[in-house]
């Protein structure tokens, strides 16, 4: 279990770095809107291209991840009902819902995957679904509330071509399904600038850790506690289930419910700030999902390894 404590402790140091510097204020006020930017406009969009273009789509019909993608429909779903009958605001269910079933699959995924699993492509498939599918279909979401019923039908279908991050992950589809081979000084600078993505995102949730109050403590409280009992404890036990019912293998079955059980991704928190919405919900519940996933993770491993 050594590997699944190293990867959370990078994790830990960065946001550490991120809550000093907004102690400190050495970026001055505008720097968390800098960064929040600089990863959604340029570093994200960045990643999700090389990502996607150097992968194998065939991974995105596999039935492991059939029974992720389907454990991802129902904590989705049952946070969105929740939403509905409560009555929030589409883009505070949008979010809330990206807390239930986003995970962390790039900076904890990677190297859970490759030590805890003993293959990192076991993480590919679930951080396409999230690059291809689950992302863009938030990011749409939340164009659309935010521009109101008056905008015109034929605009509404252009709005996933207005994320960035969309737009990269549609570029590197096309050529991951074309099999055309980017030359390496024409890729490598995606992958240099995406590099800055994730430490980025996890120093901007260290600096708005700064001045928080103790999570779930105000009006998000209810909101939190379903988000984090769906992302911590639902999405494995359903992920579970479902590659019970499709008959995987133990090693299948152990690297569903391992990355499954990942806690919400950071980069969700980018989404509420670049919106701004859900905000606080969001970093309570990434600050929360990541410190109860540890101790889920080292049971599941002992139980299905």
């Amino acid at each position: 279990m050594t590997s699944v404590v190293t990867g959370f402790a990078v994790i830990v140091v960065i946001i550490a770095v991120g809550y000093l510097l907004g102690r400190t204020e050495l970026l001055g006020p505008a720097g968390p809107m800098v960064l929040t930017r600089l990863a959604f406009w340029v570093a994200s969009p960045a990643l999700m291209f090389h990502t996607v273009a150097e992968a194998d789509l065939g991974v995105i019909v596999a039935e492991p991840l059939i029974a992720t993608g389907g454990s991802v429909v129902i904590v989705a779903a049952v946070f969105a009902l929740a939403g509905l009958w409560r009555r929030w605001l589409v883009s505070y269910t949008t979010l809330g819902v990206l807390c239930s079933c986003l995970v962390n699959a790039g900076n904890l995924g990677i190297p859970i995957a490759a030590y805890v699993l003993g293959d990192a492509t076991l993480v590919a498939p679930i951080l396409l679904m999230q690059t291809v599918v689950i992302v863009p279909v938030a990011l749409t979401v939340l164009d659309l509330a935010g521009q109101g019923a008056s905008t015109p039908v034929w605009r509404r279908f252009l709005t996933p071509l207005q994320s960035p991050i969309t737009v990269a992950s549609l570029a590197g589809v096309v050529i991951a399904a074309t099999g055309v081979t980017v030359p390496a000084p024409v890729m490598e600078p995606f992958v240099l600038v995406g590099a800055i993505s994730i430490p980025s995102v996890l120093m901007v949730f260290g600096i708005s850790l700064r001045g928080s109050t103790w999570p779930g403590r105000g009006p998000d409280r209810r909101p939190l506690a379903l988000a984090v009992t769906l992302k911590t404890f639902v999405h494995p036990a359903v992920a579970y289930l479902l590659g019970l019912a499709l008959g995987l293998s133990a090693p299948e079955l152990l690297a569903v419910v391992v990355l499954s059980a990942l806690p919400t991704a950071q980069n969700a928190l980018t989404f509420a700030m670049r919106y701004g919405y859900a905000q606080t919900l969001v970093r309570e519940a990434v600050l929360v999902t990541t410190a109860l996933s540890l101790p889920v993770l080292i049971v599941v491993a002992a139980l299905l390894k």
